[in-house]
């Protein structure tokens, strides 16, 4: 019994202060932690839905070209160079370009680079309507003078936008130059119909 004499019996209502400290403490930062991981999380959600909004748009866009182009008009009697590449072939490459000019924008969007430089926002559309409109007047119309002046003007704002975006985001400039090459094959593919 002489070794229990120093043992005090603690109640329910007796707690020591320094666990309790330390417990709250210790709560606290998992509180601190669950939050952060619910705050990234939220932002990472947000971040597909707009990287999905920026890649989707462009694409819808370029589709609903492709099909405008597609069949009838005068430009179905047009003489074809010699490559004859058949017409879904401009329209997939239409869509997959406009997808990664969409992806190059939202990577610029995503470092803030629009809103440093909104005139680069603009550029983008500018190339993104350019790009829209080349099918249509070359295929459905005919316009095939006018096709070859859009498919410069592609070029010019590609390169613009390219050297724009590379300042902000390497890799968004990057993601523009197969989109470049197109317009490049497109200008040249023109100027064999005009």
């Amino acid at each position: 019994m002489a070794s229990s004499e120093g043992l005090k019996h603690r109640s329910r209502d007796d707690t020591d202060p320094t666990i309790t400290t330390t417990a709250t403490t210790m709560n606290a930062g998992v509180t601190k932690s669950n939050d952060k991981k619910v705050q990234k999380m939220a932002m990472a959600r947000r971040g597909l839905r707009s990287l999905a909004v920026a890649v989707a748009v462009p694409l819808a866009l370029a589709l609903a070209s492709a099909c405008l182009s597609g069949g009838g008009g005068s430009g179905e009697s047009s003489a074809r160079p010699f490559w004859g590449l058949p017409r879904w072939v401009f329209g997939a490459a239409a869509v997959s370009t406009a997808g990664l000019a969409g992806l190059s924008a939202w990577l610029v969007w995503a470092e803030g680079g629009f809103h440093r430089r909104p005139a680069d926002l603009g550029l983008f559309a500018a190339q993104l309507a350019l790009g829209l409109l080349w099918g249509p007047l070359v295929f459905r119309i005919g316009a095939t003078r006018l096709g070859l002046v859009v498919s410069l003007g592609l070029i010019g704002c590609l390169l613009w936008c390219s050297k724009c975006f590379h300042r902000v985001n390497p890799i968004a400039g990057d993601l523009l130059k197969p989109c470049l090459a197109w317009a490049v094959f497109l200008a040249v593919f023109n100027l064999k119909l005009v």
